[in-house]
């Protein structure tokens, strides 16, 4: 029975997350901030919500859990799905109150939205998932996002959406993947999303 280490660093939708990743077939979801489990994890997720800089202070002040993850995915190769600001997180930094470091897995940096004449800010609601290129587990189709910054610059693209502009819907880079957008509020695209990565084998 494969362990799913669902990270708990107060910055996500954990029961929303846990219940799409049940829906979607993960048998042993284990929702931990322990080091020990997240290294011993068959694959890993991070969700978050919020600003970057409290996501990523939360994340950092777990001892040895940043540790355990990059031990865990970069290291040994477990697959890895980023959720929203767990997705931003990947980034080299991110400039909401200021700029901040972040895990620099895939570069890039988390920028605001541009100020446009009648542009929503936060996006909002359901957008296209468009792909950059072919992956196992991130396919065309419609989700939802809410987010007021972006990931910019990313050196690993691999979805894009619009909002004023085109913009980094996905990351992708060997066994780590990251997505913009909330696969536990988009319905049947999301779950299919989830069924995707649990079946994924980089």
């Amino acid at each position: 029975m494969s362990v799913i280490a669902l990270i708990d660093y107060g910055a996500g939708n954990l029961r929303s997350v846990h219940n799409a990743l049940v829906a979607a077939g993960a048998d042993n979801v284990a929702v931990t901030a322990d080091p020990d489990v997240v290294a011993k994890a068959d694959r890993i997720v991070l969700p978050g919500v919020g600003a970057f800089a409290a996501c990523m202070n939360g994340l950092s002040a777990i001892g040895g859990l940043i540790a355990a993850m990059e031990q865990r995915v970069r290291g040994e190769g477990a697959p890895f799905l980023g959720i929203c600001v767990g997705m931003q997180l990947l980034a080299d930094a991110g400039e909401e109150h200021g700029r901040h470091a972040g895990l620099g897995w895939i570069g890039g940096t988390v920028r605001a939205f541009d100020p446009q004449p009648g542009l929503r800010i936060p996006h909002m609601g359901w957008n296209d998932v468009i792909p950059a290129a072919p992956h196992p587990v991130i396919a065309a189709g419609e989700a939802y996002y809410l987010h007021s910054y972006h990931f910019a610059d990313a050196a690993d693209v691999a979805a894009t959406s619009s909002h004023g502009a085109s913009f980094v819907a996905a990351v992708a880079k060997d066994n780590i993947v990251g997505v913009q957008y909330h696969p536990e509020k988009s319905q049947a695209y999301g779950l299919a999303t989830l069924e995707r990565f649990l079946a994924w084998r980089p």
